[in-house]
C-alpha cells in the first residue's frame, strides 16, 4: 500500500503545532524579559549619567543664561511617545526664545524630505545652540524624560505632533514603542538622511531590538559625540 501524502502532510502539522506554540511562548517569554531589563537598565544608567554629568550641565546653563539673560535654559515641547501619547520633552535651549514663532516663516526652507524639519543654516540657532546641537550635548536633559518613563535610552526619534499628524498607518509603526534619546538613525547618518530613511532605520530597530544591540548603538553614540557626524 502506497502512503497517503496528504495523511503525511497532516500528521507533521499536528505533530509541529506545540513546537510552534513553545516558540511562540518563549519568544514572548524573552520579549517580556527584555523589556524588563531594558527598563532596569535606562533608569540605572539615566540616574549615573545625570549625576556624573551635572557639572557639564551647569557650565551649560551659564553659556546659555551669558548668551541670552533673558531666556529660559531649559527648551520644554511636547512629543509624541509610545502608542501616539503626548509627553513634555526636555531639552537644553538651543535656539532664541521665540523660535517656534519664528519656525512658521522657514517651513518652506526644510532640507530633509517628509513629515520632518531641519535646516542646515537655522537663523534661530543661538551660538551656544549650535555648539550643544552638534554635540548632541543639548539632547542630555532628556535623562529625566528616561527616568520618568517618557522615553529610553534607545528607540526611534520622538516625533512632534504635527510630524505625526502627517503620518500614514505604515509610518505610525515607529510609535509602537517607546521613543529613544538615540537610536539607529542617529548614529547611521542623521540629517543626511530623509525623513523615509530614518523611518526604515526606526522599523529595522523595532524589528531586531535587543540589549546587545541597544548596548552597540549607544556605544556608538558617544563616538559620535566625541566626533560629530551631521547634526546641525
Amino acid at each position: 500500500m502506497y502512503p497517503n501524502p496528504q495523511r503525511n502532510e497532516v500528521d507533521v502539522v499536528f505533530k509541529s503545532a506545540p513546537e510552534y506554540a513553545k516558540a511562540a511562548l518563549e519568544e514572548r517569554d524573552s520579549k517580556a524579559s527584555y523589556l524588563v531589563i531594558k527598563r532596569i537598565m535606562d533608569v540605572m544608567l539615566a540616574l549615573i549619567g545625570l549625576v556624573l554629568l551635572s557639572p557639564l550641565f551647569i557650565l551649560v546653563a551659564l553659556l546659555i543664561k551669558m548668551e541670552d539673560p533673558k531666556g529660559s535654559i531649559f527648551f520644554y515641547q511636547t512629543r509624541i511617545g509610545k502608542n501616539e501619547r503626548p509627553f513634555r520633552m526636555y531639552k537644553f535651549r538651543s535656539m532664541v526664545s521665540n523660535a517656534e514663532e519664528l519656525l512658521e516663516k522657514l517651513l518652506d526652507q526644510n532640507e530633509v524630505g517628509g513629515a520632518m524639519f531641519k535646516m542646515k543654516e537655522d537663523p534661530r540657532i543661538t551660538k551656544i545652540g549650535k555648539f550643544i546641537r552638534k554635540t548632541s550635548i543639548d539632547e542630555l536633559p532628556q535623562l529625566w524624560n528616561v527616568v520618568r518613563g517618557d522615553m529610553s535610552l534607545v528607540g526611534p526619534r520622538p516625533a512632534l505632533p504635527r510630524e505625526v499628524m502627517q503620518y500614514t498607518s505604515y509610518d505610525k509603526q515607529r510609535l509602537s514603542v517607546s521613543p529613544g534619546c538615540t537610536g539607529l538613525w542617529q548614529v547611521s547618518g542623521r540629517n543626511n538622511l530623509s525623513f523615509q530613511e530614518m523611518l526604515e532605520l526606526d522599523l529595522e530597530y523595532i524589528e531586531r531590538r535587543n540589549l546587545w544591540l541597544d548596548i552597540k548603538v549607544m556605544l556608538r553614540t558617544v563616538k559620535v559625540m566625541v566626533f560629530p557626524n551631521s547634526a546641525y
